[in-house]
């Protein structure tokens, strides 16, 4: 094994790892704003009624 391949990989597999970490993240943000939004509603719906 080449040394210069071994560090080629890992640092493809690093920005591969970075992706799906900023990917979770932002579905993460996402479904916390959606979730606001909804919990918001529901008390609107209630206190009206």
């Amino acid at each position: 094994m080449n040394m210069s391949t071994i560090i080629q990989a890992l640092e493809i597999m690093g920005k591969g790892m970075a992706g799906i970490f900023v990917t979770i993240l932002i579905i993460m943000i996402c479904v916390m704003i959606m979730g606001k939004i909804g919990t918001n509603k529901k008390d609107d719906d209630t206190k009206e009624s």
